[in-house]
């Protein structure tokens, strides 16, 4: 199989560059994008395309995403999370799992989050992060975000490693693409009255698609060095996991593989739809919001 997804494990310490350059290797080719950065200290789900499943990856970059983390209360960072230096520190002493519970219920739902500063997102061209190093206060506007969950899972009285007596808050969230679930952390703490930041995270789902069956790159370099099979979710099984689903028949197809409309199934559906023709085939990814559905992906062109 030479086009799909694969659903890689992605060790910490890896950019999702670095992974995507190993597997560019592994499989043999150039064309392997990824759906979604994942920060070189998180762990979990980096979906990557290989072949014509870089065309899927543009509709699963906005997809919802599952995450468990921990988050440290007690100590703020430049950047959020454990990469970058203390700046602030706050009391823990009396914070208990009922405060935690009601500072992440007010930080679920629809909310205005401002990203973290140290982000890859723009400021008059240039990338927030390199504002920051750079030594430029960054102020970035809020942006809205859902964060339909915000589970509390345990809670752990420790100190970090210069005696500052902290709390450790493990937790699972589902959230909307966009949000930063280090903002999440810093704002955790700041709602306790107190500073918090991001020790772990791991990305546990990316729409459809969780760490059932996800590859490891230490798997994957077995494979390739045993000369074995690269696995590979073909195109019409990932869309299946991944998107909305459309069966269509064979009238149907030929006409998507013109570049013709067909009629909508629901129209007004915002989200893409994967149809899939008579034989199984992902024939191609709609837009089904007007009555008469194009196409903004062919995957099976006509031929005759």
């Amino acid at each position: 199989m030479s086009d799909g997804l694969v659903v890689l494990d992605k060790p910490a310490g890896w950019s999702s560059h670095d992974v995507v350059a190993r597997c560019r290797r592994l499989y043999g080719t150039r064309k392997v994008g990824h759906a979604g950065t994942l920060d070189p200290m998180a762990t979990g789900v980096l979906v990557l395309g290989v072949g014509r499943g870089t065309k899927l990856l543009t509709f699963l970059v906005g997809a919802d995403k599952a995450y468990t983390a921990t988050i440290r209360l007690g100590q703020g960072t430049i950047t959020d999370d454990a990469e970058g230096d203390v700046t602030a520190t706050g009391p823990v002493a009396g914070l208990g799992r009922a405060a935690v519970e009601a500072a992440a219920a007010g930080l679920s739902g629809d909310i205005e989050q401002v990203p973290s500063a140290v982000s890859a997102i723009k400021v008059k061209g240039e990338r927030s992060y390199a504002r920051v190093r750079a030594g430029e206060d960054v102020e970035l506007p809020p942006r809205p975000v859902t964060v339909s969950r915000f589970d509390v899972l345990a809670l752990t009285q420790t100190c970090a490693e210069d005696g500052t007596p902290v709390l450790d808050v493990d937790v699972e969230v589902d959230v909307s693409s966009g949000t930063y679930v280090r903002a999440l952390a810093r704002d955790l703490g700041a709602a306790l009255g107190s500073a918090g930041h991001l020790t772990a995270l791991r990305r546990t789902r990316v729409g459809g698609l969780d760490l059932t069956g996800a590859q490891t790159l230490a798997e994957l370099g077995g494979l390739h060095e045993r000369r074995e099979p690269m696995p590979m979710t073909p195109l019409a099984t990932a869309a299946r996991a991944a998107l909305t689903t459309r069966e269509i028949d064979a009238e149907q197809a030929r006409a998507l593989g013109f570049g013709q409309r067909i009629p909508s199934e629901v129209p007004g559906r915002s989200e893409p739809v994967a149809a899939h023709g008579p034989d199984g085939t992902l024939v191609a990814v709609l837009d089904e919001t007007r009555p008469t559905a194009r196409a903004h992906v062919v995957f099976a062109p006509a031929t005759s």
